[in-house]
C-alpha cells in the first residue's frame, strides 16, 4: 500500500496539482485519484515487487526458490504491461515530460538504457543468472529516478493551474545560499558515516 501511494504521489507530482499563489493545495482528494496517477502507483508496486522478488530468489534455495521465481516472472510481466501503459499515458497526459530530452538529446541515453536494462532482466532470469538480473534491476530503478528528475526539472511540484508561474521549482523552493552551504558541509561529513554504517550492517548480516 505504501509503495502504491508513493507511486500515486509521484504521478500527481508529474501531472500537476492545483496550487494557489501561496503554493498551497486547493484541490480535493478526487483530483489526486486520476488514471495516470493510479497507473504510476501500479507501476511502482510492480517495479519493487520485481526488484524484491529477484533479491529474494538470491537468498532462497530449493522449492521455496522455485516458488519465488514463478512469482518473479508474474511480477516481471505485470511490470512490462504497466511500464508500457504508463509510458503511453505520460506522452498523452504530461507532454512536457519530454521537454528536457528534446533540449538535451544526450539525455535520451537514460530511457534507452532503462529499456535495455529491463530487457536484460528478463533474459538473465530466463538463463537463471539471478545476480545479473538483480544488478540490472538496480540499474532500472536508478534510471526511473533519473527520468523522474529529467521529466520534472526545474519543477519540484508542478501546478495544474499555472505551471509556469505558480509551480514549486528548485529555484523558488530553495533555502538561502548560506543554509545550502551549511547543509553541504553536514552532508559531506555525514554521508561517509552513513555509507560506513550501511556497509558494516550488510557485511555482518549478509
Amino acid at each position: 500500500l505504501v509503495t502504491f501511494l508513493f507511486g500515486v504521489a509521484v504521478g500527481n507530482t508529474m501531472r500537476g496539482i492545483a496550487l494557489d499563489e501561496l503554493h498551497e493545495f486547493t484541490g480535493s482528494i478526487v483530483d489526486l485519484i486520476q488514471p495516470f496517477s493510479l497507473g504510476a502507483g501500479v507501476l511502482a508496486v510492480a517495479l519493487f515487487a520485481l526488484h524484491g522478488g529477484i533479491y529474494l530468489s538470491l537468498k532462497t534455495e530449493g522449492d521455496l526458490q522455485r516458488r519465488v521465481v514463478s512469482r518473479v516472472w508474474l511480477a516481471y510481466w505485470v511490470f512490462i504491461v504497466s511500464f508500457v501503459a504508463v509510458s503511453l499515458l505520460t506522452l498523452r497526459e504530461v507532454p512536457s515530460a519530454t521537454a528536457n530530452l528534446e533540449r538535451v538529446p544526450a539525455l535520451a541515453l537514460i530511457p534507452a538504457g532503462n529499456v535495455a536494462a529491463i530487457v536484460t532482466v528478463g533474459l538473465a532470469l530466463r538463463r537463471r543468472r539471478r545476480g545479473t538480473a538483480f544488478a540490472f534491476s538496480c540499474l532500472s530503478v536508478a534510471a526511473f529516478v533519473a527520468l523522474l528528475g529529467i521529466a520534472l526539472f526545474p519543477h519540484l511540484v508542478a501546478s495544474s493551474v499555472a505551471p509556469e508561474s505558480i509551480s514549486l521549482t528548485v529555484y523558488n523552493a530553495a533555502s538561502s545560499p548560506r543554509t545550502l552551504e551549511i547543509m553541504l558541509v553536514i552532508a559531506g561529513l555525514g554521508m561517509p558515516c552513513v555509507i560506513a554504517y550501511t556497509s558494516i550492517v550488510y557485511w555482518t548480516f549478509r
